[in-house]
This record gives C-alpha cells, sequence and structure tokens, in this order.
C-alpha cells in the first residue's frame, strides 16, 4: 500500500479516546476519516449554541404568544360580560350580578364556538394541552401541526373569555410547543433537536405566566423531556429564562400569588404537613378519576363530540351564577386563599363550584388546562384541612397559609407525579423561603400516596387510553458507563489472512461444530485486524487456493475496548450486525475480542439483578 495513504504519523494518537473513531486498515496503520463510525459526542456542541439561540427566540415568542392571549382573553371577557369593547383585565364574577341566568347562556355560546373549531379546523385543542404534547414526543417525533399555534390560544380565549373554569397557563404551554415543534419542523434538525425546541417553547410559555422559570425547566423535564442531559436542559433554561425576564419587563418582578411572610414551621407543624401531602395524594387519585369518569360519561351520549363542550358549558354557568368566583382563570382566589383572608365557609363553597365547573367542562373535551383549577382545589382543601386541625390541636403549631400553600402544590404534585416542579413552582410564585421545606415534605408524600392508589396520572391517563403509556422514571443509561472490554469476550476465534481458502474449507468440513458464528474477523501475523468475512462466503468462494485476506471486500467495522458499549450497541443496530471485534488501542489496534448481542445481554441482566433485594 502506498505511504501517502497515510492521514496521520501517529494512528495511534491519530483519535484520542474521546473521539473514539474507526479505522480502516490497522494492521497497516491506515486512519481514515468516514461518516459511519461511531463517534463518542461532546456534551454539548455548535449544534446546541444553535439551538440555545433559537431557544432564546422561542423565550421572546411565547411571552409575545402569552400577552396577546392574556389581551384577547380580557377582549372576549369584556363583550361577552359587560357588552363593551376594552382590553382591561376584568373577571366575569362582577358581571353575574346583572346577568342573572343569563350567565348560563354565555359559556354555552363560547362552547359551541369551541365545538365547531375542534371539528372543522383541529381535534387536538380539546383537552388540557399537555398530555397532547406528550403523546406527540412519543409517537410523532414531536410534530404538532402548525395550526394549533393560531387553533389553541384563540379556542382556550374563547373559553376562558365566556366563563370557563380554567387557567391560561395550560393553553399558553401548548401553544409554546407548539411553536417549537414548528421551527424544529422547518428548520434541519434531528426528532431529539425538535423534541428540545417543543420543550423549550412549553416551559417559555409557562415561565411567561407564572415568572417561575425553574420550575417551568423541571416541568419540562418531568412531563416532556423525560431526560435530563446538557444539550437539552440548556436550551429549554434559556427560553425559560428569557420568557420570564420578559414578564419582569411587562409586569414587574413581584410574586403572581403574593402572600403574608412566613415564621420557619416547628418539628410538630412539619410533621402535619407532610400528613397532608399524603391525604392530598389521595385527594389527587380522587380526583383524576372524577375527570375521567365524567369524560366517560360523555362517550356515552347520543350526540356528536362537537356538542359535548356545549352542554358541560351548561355546569359553568349553573357555576358560576351560584359561585362567580368560579368563572374564569381567577388567580385572584388562589391569592386569598393563600392568604387566609376568606372564611372557611366562604372557601368551601368555592372549592365545591369550582371542582363541579372544572371537571365537568373539562370531561365535556373542551379547550381548557388543569394547573391552576388544581392549585385553587388543593390550596382551598389544604386551608380547610390546617383550619380544622388547628382547631383540635393548636399546640402543633400550623399555620393556616402553610397548609394551604402545601395543599396547593401537593395536590398538583400527586396528580401530575411533577414532585420538584411543584416544589419550586410553589416557591417561585409566592417567593416565601420558609415554605420550602413543608412543600418537600408534602409533595414527596402526595407523591407517594398517589403511586400507591393510581397507575396514570391527570397527564397521562389519557394517552394510556390510547396504548402510549409515558416514561415514569428516568435512570442513567448502564450502557453508556460500560467500557467494551468489560464485556467483550476475549476467547476470540479468528481467522488468518494468510491462510488459504482450501485449507479452511477443509477445517469447516471437518469439524463444522466448531464453527458456530456466522461471520469471523480476519487478522494478519501480528494479531492485527484486517477485516471481517461471512463463512458462507468462505464455502461459496470457488478460488480455492486463493489467501483469506484477498476475500475482504467492505472497510471493517469494529469498537475499541475503551468505547462505551452504548455507542457499540448502536453501531451494531445500525449496520444490523450480529457482532463487532474489539480492538485494543493503546496497543496498536491488536484484536482483544470480539462484543455480541448475547454479551450486551448478559450486561444488562447483571444491571437488572441489582433492582432485587439480596
Amino acid at each position: 500500500m502506498p505511504s501517502n495513504t497515510f492521514k496521520h504519523p501517529d494512528p495511534l494518537h491519530a483519535r484520542t479516546s474521546t473521539a473514539q473513531g474507526l479505522t480502516v486498515s490497522p494492521s497497516l496503520d491506515l486512519v481514515v476519516e468516514q461518516s459511519d463510525f461511531p463517534i463518542q459526542p461532546g456534551l454539548v456542541d455548535s449544534r446546541v449554541v444553535r439551538l440555545s439561540l433559537l431557544s432564546i427566540g422561542l423565550g421572546f415568542a411565547a411571552s409575545a404568544v402569552a400577552w396577546v392571549m392574556l389581551t384577547l382573553i380580557s377582549l372576549i371577557t369584556n363583550i361577552a360580560f359587560y357588552g363593551h369593547w376594552s382590553l382591561e383585565p376584568r373577571g366575569p364574577a362582577d358581571a353575574v350580578h346583572h346577568l342573572g341566568w343569563w350567565v348560563v347562556v354565555i359559556p354555552v355560546i363560547g362552547a359551541i364556538v369551541i365545538g365547531l373549531m375542534a371539528r372543522y379546523g383541529s381535534k387536538a385543542i380539546r383537552g388540557h394541552g399537555i398530555p397532547e404534547a406528550m403523546e406527540q414526543i412519543l409517537i410523532n417525533r414531536s410534530k404538532i401541526p402548525a395550526r394549533i399555534m393560531f387553533l389553541k390560544p384563540v379556542s382556550s380565549a374563547i373559553s376562558i373569555g365566556t366563563g370557563g373554569p380554567f387557567g391560561a397557563e395550560g393553553p399558553i404551554i401548548a401553544t409554546g410547543s407548539a411553536l417549537g415543534s414548528f421551527v424544529g419542523q422547518k428548520i434541519r434538525v434531528s426528532v431529539a433537536e425538535r423534541k428540545t425546541l417543543l420543550a423549550a417553547g412549553a416551559a417559555a410559555g409557562m415561565s411567561a405566566i407564572f415568572g417561575s422559570p425553574v420550575s417551568a425547566v423541571l416541568l419540562a423535564i418531568e412531563l416532556l423531556l423525560f431526560e435530563y442531559r446538557p444539550r437539552s436542559i440548556i436550551p429549554v433554561a434559556l427560553a425559560a429564562a428569557t420568557a420570564a425576564g420578559m414578564r419582569i419587563v411587562l409586569e414587574g418582578p413581584h410574586a403572581i400569588f403574593a402572600m403574608p411572610v412566613l415564621a420557619a414551621p416547628s418539628l410538630s407543624a412539619l410533621a402535619f404537613y407532610t400528613v397532608l401531602g399524603g391525604f392530598m395524594g389521595l385527594a389527587a387519585a380522587a380526583v383524576t378519576r372524577a375527570v375521567y369518569a365524567i369524560e366517560d360519561a360523555f362517550e356515552k351520549l347520543p350526540i356528536h363530540w362537537m356538542w359535548w363542550p356545549a352542554v358541560g358549558a351548561i355546569a359553568v354557568g349553573v357555576a358560576g351564577y351560584f359561585a362567580p368566583d368560579t368563572l374564569g382563570v381567577g388567580y385572584y382566589n388562589i391569592t386569598n386563599i393563600l392568604s387566609a383572608s376568606l372564611a372557611w365557609k366562604a372557601v368551601a363553597f368555592l372549592c365545591a363550584f369550582k371542582f363541579i365547573s372544572w371537571s365537568i367542562s373539562l370531561g365535556s373535551g373542551t379547550s381548557g388546562g388543569t394547573l391552576a383549577p388544581l392549585f385553587t382545589l388543593g390550596g382551598g382543601l389544604g386551608l380547610l384541612v390546617g383550619q380544622a386541625v388547628n382547631s383540635v390541636a393548636p399546640a402543633l403549631g400550623i399555620d393556616v397559609r402553610v397548609a394551604a400553600l402545601v395543599g396547593m402544590a401537593a395536590l398538583f404534585a400527586g396528580a401530575s407525579r411533577a414532585l420538584l416542579t411543584s416544589v419550586v413552582f410553589a416557591f417561585e410564585t409566592t417567593l416565601q423561603p420558609m415554605g420550602l421545606l413543608p412543600l418537600l415534605g408534602g409533595c414527596a408524600a402526595a407523591y407517594l400516596v398517589s403511586s400507591l392508589v393510581m397507575r396514570n396520572t391527570i397527564m397521562t391517563e389519557k394517552i394510556a387510553r390510547r396504548g402510549v403509556h409515558a416514561p415514569a422514571e428516568y435512570s442513567a443509561d448502564p450502557l453508556a458507563h460500560l467500557a467494551v472490554g468489560k464485556i467483550a469476550n476475549t476467547r476470540v476465534q479468528s481467522f488468518s489472512a494468510d491462510e488459504s481458502v482450501l485449507t479452511l474449507q477443509q477445517r469447516v468440513k471437518a469439524d463444522p461444530a466448531a464453527f458456530l458464528h456466522h461471520e469471523y474477523p480476519v487478522v494478519d501475523s501480528q494479531n492485527k485486524l484486517r477485516g471481517v468475512i461471512s463463512l458462507d462466503e468462505v464455502m461459496a468462494h470457488s478460488s480455492t487456493e486463493s489467501p483469506i485476506g484477498e476475500l475482504l471486500k467492505d472497510k471493517p467495522r469494529f469498537v475499541f475496548d475503551d468505547m462505551t458499549v452504548r455507542l457499540a450497541v448502536n453501531h451494531m443496530i445500525k449496520y444490523g450486525l450480529q457482532a463487532l471485534p474489539v480492538l485494543s488501542r493503546s496497543d496498536r489496534y491488536k484484536l482483544v475480542g470480539v462484543l455480541s448481542r448475547s454479551d450486551v445481554f448478559m450486561a444488562l441482566q447483571t444491571h437488572s439483578d441489582e433492582e432485587l433485594p439480596a
């Protein structure tokens, strides 16, 4: 072989162990660049920088979408309930006293419009928003139709503006997801990168509403990304931070749910808050089952699903007539509950009608969300339980405001199983550091109890019924931390490149039981790899005097002993290989073993055994 084919004077240093490339002819010390060899990627690269810049743009875009949607909600509310054109933020509750029973008609009209949009625009606008985004990630390569960017915010604004008992955050999260997915479909990115952009849009949407960038990132991790990698976390965090910064510019740095300063909890009070969290886990399971039982009931109605939201809107209007504060977004309800400024009877009345209104409306398939209603219900229930226990056991030192805070976060933690999101969200939206410890105990207990009594969550039950199962555990890939040399079979059966075809054919015919594999590595006199050849090719070859080395045609595919097993498995899957030769990087590419699928299986079995009690 001519010497001018050398790419590097020293093939051992041509690629370091972090590059992990393949060589074509190690016996001749040739290192040739190829596009099909496994390369261990770094933590980040220029593509991550590109995604980060796009995500910052998504942060600005999500902030604009949030502002437009909130403005549209105010406009529709003023037109529907007050009869005049105005962009002034105003809730529907103040209009109930002069509308009377007409308050029932307004939500029904809005629901009819939503039903028409769902039937003739896109059925995907129905429901919570987050489960639909999860489904697109899991089964549709993170591709959300572009029309959702427009239909979801408009339909949700109509729903909330005509009295729907939902928060704006769920629809904006869904809209941000659609926006990120749209960008990922219009530029050249991988499926994983498109998922990152989708999650970045969702996190930016949540951050733009609540000013809670950290919990928005955690929500993306726990409910959308299903992973924790620098390549995805960095862009998502930048999108959330950008949206939160824009919210400060537009609305100021104040907490969205302001409450009085909290004192450090006593040990007895902390124990109560943890028990309260367990109780909220049971409540979360009950709420989830109630919502889906109502949804199942709507499935049995003898009318087209387009009309279901109108039927559900009747409950919204009736509940709004008796409890006006159940209409619309109602973030002020959460603030009042957390500040303990409402009498317990008023809280109980509000929560009862809010649950009826929200569960029936959501079960009807209208366009709405779950976050704000769950926060209202959880905060109210936590306040009521705290007041009840405080009246019979004042020595525990329970702060009913902390009980409300824990109830708010724990109900969402139990219903969604987004533990860290719930804890950090409650802190970011109240800015009360002394609430963190009770929140952690309460949300962990809610997570535990909910997991014991409920298989799926309020977010995953819908897609689970369609046969789509979302990951519930995020653990490190055992194959990504195991070197090939640790598990490869070192008892290598190979062919000599100088051996004649006839000699090998005679050996195989004499003892066929000794040749059980389909392919074998071919080595030179120094046991360095020359290539890989199939036994069928050897047996079928007619030029029996030719040496085995002359039969080699394809460039050999192999791995180094210091590569990860995950990298090797991906290479085997890519080319449909049963096994890969393993070469020593430190010993000038000497053949030291073979990695087969059975070796990988044994490694996985060893890892699974670690889960068994000893």
